[in-house]
């Protein structure tokens, strides 16, 4: 969507009984106990974010937290600074892994197992890629619990402790979730990477953390390709020989009955040698800090050593219920199943959901072996109501001609999330007008690792337009600001409608704790606080619709474009191309040029075509003057070109900023997240100028 254009965007949904939505009967309590009235969603959202000691007072008592000690009156210092990352709910104790295996009760906090988690009620089934979809395991919440307490006893006897790190290089599974609630049960760090990873993106993280352990798995599958990882495994070993931490490696065992034998790897030891050491299966949870750390996430770093993200116990479970219940409309009978990998904050999002005491369907594999239905029929036969996918995925479907509604019966399906990547318009309505049941609310959210939570989200009590996220998320407080002409650093608020730099303007539960590694609480500030005073600058370009208030996001704010001083996000150019040439063009990456040497600023468009398409200099004319009629002269890129291949983290974000750097005269250090670094080194010919001139003239091949 253009920033300039202001008419109300076509409305795709809206639920037939919003009065029936655990979103309205908070709403309704919120009301109650504040003694107020909220005329509609924005009125509470107000409530939410200039009340914040009250509201999130309000969450804790209204939802299930298992806790002990004293709820203080007054929940937060209102008037802290943001940046000083002020302490929530002081004096409070608890545990993640004991609020995601039981629920509390409302009046005392005290562990219960009520009919949410109830010992026989399924709680994980696991599937694995392949022609046949039968669960590999099923496990019920008892056997959950077992399972947890027999591995936190195990790794008591090896020395775990409160405090400790805890690593995991392994697909999404029973035992890599086992693992995670493990070490949370002990009060330790859990980190996760994902075995498509290379060694170096790995170390980068490993080293910096130091953890005790290692939990790897022994296998991995992908494309109906089995991995061996034990090569994987030595190289680790060998990149961790000055860390005095470190133990060695669980080999986690991917195909059950088949261990792989890893006694050709140096300190690795198998999973039933490490369990063996457990006295029992009770489970005794670490009497922990609502702002102890239990989790460390990391920023792609593609551009360099990746940061540290370390989130605390309170805030993600807070958090968790406000989002998955009220925003996501996730509850004890909803089964969810959200396609990620274990590197992703999303793969966090998955186990967070656990807290309501739904049902988690965990895939691993891809999503398109051995074609593009068969996890389509997944949906069906497992009755997922609440799907998590990337806007990567539904293209996918959509260029492929597969209509899921068609394929299986998604009857039981209520809410798609999709996250990664800006969802584009026409995306939006093939959802609607061909890929799924028009009941489904497609919920397009953002926000991330950096706050374990969302800024932009959706909302089952309001109408579901075309484009960006429904709503801001309660108690999360987003201002859209700009630079002054005068300075950068200092800030203006900008009215809704206009594009400027997502902040969060006050401090909120989900703020990280800190950053670990070298320098981390310097790079925190630099970070999020470096910019403007006293406010978290996430990086998003994004712009509040003035009538719908749906936010748009219009690209990273590092990569928006700005000729001539007109500020626009490369997500308009995206979303234009995918609108009317998605028969030919299969992916594009667009960035901005300026070397020392250039006076302005210039729009760069690569497109990767698809196979049996040419790159010709009519379809050049054709994608210009699209941009220019959707938008304006000044969007029109300077220079198009062909690309072979757009460089991906291995989550499959596009990432702009090293191309960025390296077309405007940068000479970078692709950093080991990237699935693909390779494909930087073609882009560093556009940094001269006699390249541009004859490229862009189709006289040099490409």
């Amino acid at each position: 969507m253009a920033t300039h254009e202001h008419s109300v965007p076509r409305k795709l949904w809206e639920n037939p009984n919003p009065q029936s939505t655990d979103m309205w009967k908070f709403k309704l309590s919120l009301e109650n106990a504040t003694n107020q009235h909220f005329a509609d969603y924005d009125a509470m959202y107000n409530f939410s974010v200039t009340q914040r000691s009250k509201f999130w007072r309000h969450v804790f008592d209204y939802f299930p937290i298992v806790y002990r000690g004293t709820v203080p009156d007054v929940v937060v210092d209102e008037k802290a600074r943001m940046d000083s990352i002020p302490r929530w709910f002081k004096g409070v104790r608890m545990n993640f892994a004991e609020n995601i295996l039981f629920s509390g009760d409302v009046a005392t906090g005290k562990r219960v197992v009520d009919a949410a988690k109830a010992d026989g009620k399924i709680a994980v089934t696991e599937v694995r890629e392949g022609s046949f979809l039968e669960p590999i395991r099923q496990v019920s919440w008892k056997e959950l619990r077992q399972r947890v307490g027999r591995l936190s006893n195990a790794m008591r006897s090896w020395g775990v402790k409160k405090g400790d790190r805890v690593a995991l290089v392994a697909s999404t599974s029973l035992d890599t979730l086992v693992v995670l609630l493990a070490t949370a049960t002990l009060g330790g760090l859990f980190s996760s990477s994902s075995t498509d990873m290379g060694v170096k993106g790995i170390l980068d993280r490993l080293t910096q953390i130091k953890p005790k352990w290692l939990f790897m798995d022994d296998w991995a599958i992908y494309n109906g390709k089995k991995i061996d990882l034990r090569g994987k495994m030595n190289d680790i070993m060998n990149g961790m020989g000055g860390v005095e931490e470190f133990q060695g490696i669980v080999s986690q065992v991917r195909f059950q009955g088949q261990p792989a034998d890893v006694s050709g790897v140096p300190k690795a030891r198998t999973w039933e040698e490490f369990i063996s050491k457990a006295s029992s299966d009770e489970l005794v949870f670490e009497d922990t800090d609502f702002s102890d750390p239990f989790l460390v996430v990391y920023s792609s770093g593609t551009t360099g050593q990746p940061k540290c993200i370390v989130h605390a116990i309170g805030g993600v479970i807070v958090s968790g219920h406000k989002e998955y219940r009220l925003h996501r409309r996730i509850n004890a009978s909803s089964s969810q199943l959200q396609y990620t990998t274990t590197g992703w904050i999303m793969y966090l999002g998955s186990v967070q959901a656990l807290i309501t005491g739904c049902r988690m369907v965990i895939y691993d594999g891809s999503p398109f072996v051995p074609n593009l239905t068969n996890f389509v029929k997944l949906l069906g036969q497992e009755k997922v109501t609440h799907l998590g996918i990337s806007p990567r995925y539904l293209q996918t479907l959509a260029e492929g001609g597969v209509i899921p509604k068609e394929v299986t019966d998604l009857s039981a399906l209520e809410v798609i999330s999709s996250t990664g990547m800006v969802l584009s318009d026409a995306l939006f309505e093939w959802v609607y007008d061909k890929g799924f049941p028009p009941s489904v609310q497609l919920d397009n959210i953002s926000g991330g690792t950096d706050l374990a939570a969302c800024f932009g989200t959706g909302n089952p009590i309001l109408p579901l337009y075309v484009g960006g996220c429904q709503c801001l998320s309660l108690g999360v407080p987003v201002k859209v600001y700009d630079q002054t002409v005068e300075d950068r650093y200092k800030a203006v608020e900008v009215e809704d409608g206009v594009p400027g730099e997502l902040v969060a303007y006050q401090a909120f539960p989900t703020m990280p704790v800190t950053f670990l590694g070298t320098n981390g609480p310097q790079r925190y500030f630099d970070s999020y606080f470096a910019r403007f005073d006293n406010v978290w600058t996430h990086g998003d370009f994004i712009m509040i619709h003035p009538v719908t208030k749906q936010v748009m996001f219009l690209g990273r704010a590092d990569g928006v474009l700005n000729p001539s001083g007109v500020r626009f996000g490369s997500a308009e150019i995206y979303s234009i191309i995918e609108a009317k040439f998605a028969d030919r063009i299969s992916d594009s990456i667009c960035v901005g040029q300026r070397r020392p040497q250039d006076a302005d600023e210039r729009v760069v468009l690569f497109l990767l075509m698809k196979t049996g398409h040419q790159f010709t200099p009519q379809l050049v004319k054709e994608v210009k003057e699209a941009i220019r009629k959707a938008t304006s002269p000044r969007h029109v890129p300077k220079f198009v070109f062909e690309t072979k291949a757009i460089p991906t983290t291995v989550n499959l974000k596009k990432v702009e900023l090293p191309v960025k750097q390296i077309v405007s005269g940068k000479v970078i250090k692709p950093s080991g997240t990237l699935a693909n670094p390779e494909s930087l080194d073609y882009y560093y010919q556009f940094a001269k100028d006699e390249n541009l001139i004859d490229l862009s003239e189709h006289k040099a091949k490409l």
